[in-house]
């Protein structure tokens, strides 16, 4: 038995249990980790708050950790016992059976499906990156600024300011709508600042404008995606 945080239902921190749990041995194609470092993203919190839906309930919350190989599966290759990698899903315990093919931790795998396939930025593009001094926010800075994008980002305090400079949903939206150009494309992502409200679509004829709220696993269905 190891040790996991499992959640049996919706609500605030206090639903989260330290609680024993069997993870039994790796099947083909999985490794098991002894966890190191465990990340904590919004995204957490809003699978444990209930906007987002688990595929079942209890669950083992977190979603990046990074650790060691205690085990590798029937048949795998490429992997081994001592290894250190990183991966994505049910983080949150001391040990974690974990798919081998992942190797990337959730904020820049979301940088990379962003700034790449949801929409390809290149070389004279101009953006716009809101909360630009956080995980994913600093991220997409730098990747759009070395892709050769003009990079605008906006923040909530000075300090922060001073941190975007060196590398909410609600409270931006309709403004960040306006600044687009004719067929201009809007990606809504995370939502630190609240849901979403309803978008009537007249918001958009105005000048053609594309918008998109893009979910980072629906770019990875499969393993050559991921």
């Amino acid at each position: 038995m190891v040790k996991a945080i499992r959640v049996y239902e919706h609500g605030g921190p206090e639903v989260l249990k330290w609680e024993d749990v069997e993870i039994g041995e790796p099947k083909e194609g999985e490794i098991r980790v002894k966890n190191i470092a465990i990340g904590l993203n919004f995204i957490d919190l809003y699978f444990r708050k209930g906007f987002y839906k688990t595929l079942s309930i209890p669950y083992t919350p977190g979603v990046e950790a990074c650790g060691v190989v205690t085990a590798v599966g029937p048949g795998l290759t490429g992997r081994q016992v001592g290894d250190v990698v990183a991966f994505a899903g049910g983080a949150m315990g001391s040990y974690v059976v974990a798919f081998a093919c992942a190797s990337v931790l959730l904020k820049g795998m979301t940088a990379q499906f962003l700034l790449c396939r949801c929409f390809k930025v290149e070389p004279g593009h101009a953006i716009l990156v809101h909360a630009a001094a956080g995980g994913v926010g600093s991220l997409l800075c730098q990747w759009a600024n070395a892709l050769g994008a003009t990079v605008i980002g906006t923040v909530s305090t000075k300090e922060k300011a001073a941190h975007a400079k060196d590398d909410g949903w609600k409270d931006t939206f309709l403004g960040s709508l306006t600044c687009l150009k004719t067929r201009g494309y809007m990606v809504s992502f995370g939502q630190s600042s609240g849901a979403a409200d309803p978008v009537p679509l007249s918001a958009l004829s105005a000048k053609s404008l594309f918008l998109t709220r893009p979910a980072l696993f629906h770019y990875t269905v499969t393993q050559d995606e991921f």
